[in-house]
């Protein structure tokens, strides 16, 4: 009688629960870093707001990048990972203008505009995540030089390195601008 209303056994419902769980975990972390309780204590939402239409384009030195140079540099490689997710071949290097784009290019767009494009970015990755299996993790990049070949699963593992990094350099940055009395 147990057998007909529990009809899985132990091993298939612990491996029934432990599917996808890699695919799963990246698209919590990639939710995460933009606006949970994270051990950090820190995500985008919080160092995001404490800078306006006005301060978020400011360089507290001359050497360090403005809080809008950085969410656009988060931008450009969200949709290029998204890019590559698809299969598409390499769009944006290193090298490239759009890597870091200048302070007045980006008060054309605005600061709300920015803010708006680098949570769309990384909800459009999540979506495009959303019905893809750990397998999909696994499938390697097609476009990847000869020399290094890697899967989806380095590409997103490296974004989230790439979020959190620069998480950490916006961090640095509302110092200075407070060390400058610049924001509060």
């Amino acid at each position: 009688m147990l057998r007909q209303l529990f009809p899985h056994k132990k091993k298939d419902l612990k491996l029934s629960m432990m599917k996808d769980i890699l695919i799963r975990d990246i698209k919590q972390q990639l939710r995460d870093v933009e606006a949970a309780d994270l051990w950090i204590d820190e995500n985008f939402e919080k160092k995001l707001s404490q800078v306006d239409d006005t301060t978020a384009f400011e360089r507290p030195i001359p050497e360090m990048h403005s809080m809008a140079e950085l969410a656009s540099h988060l931008i450009e490689w969200r949709r290029e990972v998204l890019s590559r997710l698809k299969g598409n071949p390499r769009g944006l290097e290193m090298s490239d203008a759009a890597n870091w784009r200048n302070n007045n290019e980006l008060r054309k767009r605005g600061w709300e505009s920015l803010m708006q494009d680098l949570h769309t970015a990384q909800q459009d990755i999540i979506s495009f995540l959303e019905g893809k299996d750990d397998t999909f993790l696994q499938t390697t990049y097609p476009h990847a030089v000869p020399s290094f070949p890697h899967d989806y699963k380095y590409l997103l593992t490296g974004l989230i390195h790439h979020d959190m990094y620069h998480l950490g350099q916006m961090g640095i940055t509302i110092k200075f601008l407070k060390i400058q009395h610049l924001i509060r």
